[in-house]
């Protein structure tokens, strides 16, 4: 039987990480993922778990003292914001091309400058094409949830990269909600144990981690962890079905939301997700064929299957929590319509809505104004902006 608890965000990722009990945690706090640490070395404290815990002096230091545990052969985790997560940077691709399979909890706050806390997604974005597979979660359940499967995934032979297991900071980090949990002894059977092939604390088979690598082979070793990248997709679909088979909750590369008979969608990654369901519902009840897909897996992007299901409307708004400064939109709106572009679609006019910077609120009529919007634009095949910023002030 599934356990029945109310749990913030951090506590249900710490709460993973409890049952998990990795080998190794290194962290530094950072505001808003300082709890998830917190909640962990109390467990650590408490005996609860047999996990290192390295209390670090900088972000780039946790990172480090990962890539250590885990080329050693140890199971090791993190967690990180924002500007933590960029003091990572350098770390993060050493990470991923020695193809250590560390699982890291981002809690996705916007980078600094100017300062500010809250929530966007200009950290996780930034890393984006660090090689790190990365997974989003629109609730505290599927933070915890994706948390469990993020080891399966990484760890996977034909993977071993890393995962980064992504939420909204404040929005679901700190709001408590209902929340089931599997038993300590399930979790354990379905993660398994690590064994990795190399380590480096194997006498009988020593290796070399991390040593100059030149002209002769870097390419061909970025071109590993490219296809490995792309291994990822379909072993993120076979991991979330047997999750499925276990919990009864269904994971895919993304969520499709009363897409069936939609004529227009949006596409939104996280929280929002959630506030844009409630205007899907307000509308559909207006007679408004309205839906609704939200990405769950966005390293590696799943440009086939993302093509496929967005042929088939009139018109589509991606919605960005941050922006790439380069005046074509934002990032997931650009991986959109690569992807459309790339599989010759060519049916559903696309455009972008930058919206909640450094927090700002977005509120349902933000949402439903959106989708007012893409039905003027099916209705008459008109675009008159493709890049535009939704609630600020101009």
């Amino acid at each position: 039987m599934a356990i029945r608890e109310r749990l913030s965000g951090n506590e249900a990722v710490a709460v993973a990480m409890k049952q998990i009990n990795p080998d190794v945690v290194a962290a530094f706090p950072i505001t808003p993922s300082t709890e998830i640490p917190q909640y962990f070395s109390n467990y650590v404290a408490d005996g609860i778990v047999d996990t290192e815990f390295v209390a670090v002096e900088s972000e780039h230091s946790a990172m480090s003292a990962c890539v250590g545990a885990q080329a050693a052969g140890g199971r090791a985790m993190t967690a990180t914001s924002a500007n933590g997560l960029a003091l990572m940077w350098e770390i993060l691709y050493v990470a991923a091309c020695s193809r250590l399979p560390i699982v890291m909890a981002c809690v996705n706050r916007t980078m600094s400058g100017p300062l500010n806390i809250h929530n966007d997604h200009s950290d996780s974005m930034g890393a984006r094409d660090s090689g790190w597979i990365q997974l989003y979660s629109e609730n505290n359940q599927e933070a915890y949830d994706n948390m469990l499967m993020a080891n399966r995934i990484g760890e996977h032979p034909d993977v071993m990269l890393p995962v980064m297991v992504c939420q909204d900071g404040f929005i679901t980090s700190h709001a408590i909600e209902n929340i089931e949990l599997l038993e300590d002894e399930k979790v354990k059977e379905f993660v398994g144990e690590y064994n990795p092939k190399l380590h480096l604390l194997d006498k009988d088979n020593p290796i070399s981690v991390g040593p100059l690598d030149l002209q002769a082979y870097t390419f061909e070793h970025k071109r590993q962890q490219a296809e490995a990248m792309r291994n990822a997709k379909r072993v993120v679909q076979e991991v979330s079905e047997e999750f499925y088979k276990l919990t009864g909750r269904k994971y895919g590369l993304f969520e499709e939301y009363k897409t069936e008979d939609a004529e227009v969608v949006t596409v939104i990654l996280n929280s929002t997700a959630g506030t844009a369901k409630y205007v899907v519902d307000k509308l559909r009840k207006e007679g408004k064929k309205v839906g609704l897909i939200k990405p769950r897996l966005y390293r590696p992007f799943p440009v086939d299957e993302i093509a496929n299901a967005l042929s088939k409307f009139k018109a589509v708004a991606v919605l960005d929590k941050s922006d790439s400064f380069n005046g074509a939109g934002g990032p997931l709106f650009t991986d959109v319509t690569s992807a459309l572009y790339a599989k010759g679609v060519f049916t559903p006019k696309v455009v972008n809505y930058i919206y909640g910077l450094g927090g700002r609120d977005v509120r349902t009529d933000d949402i439903e104004f959106v989708y007012n919007k893409i039905l003027e634009i099916a209705a008459t095949g008109k675009v008159d902006s493709v890049y535009n910023y939704l609630g600020v002030r101009e």
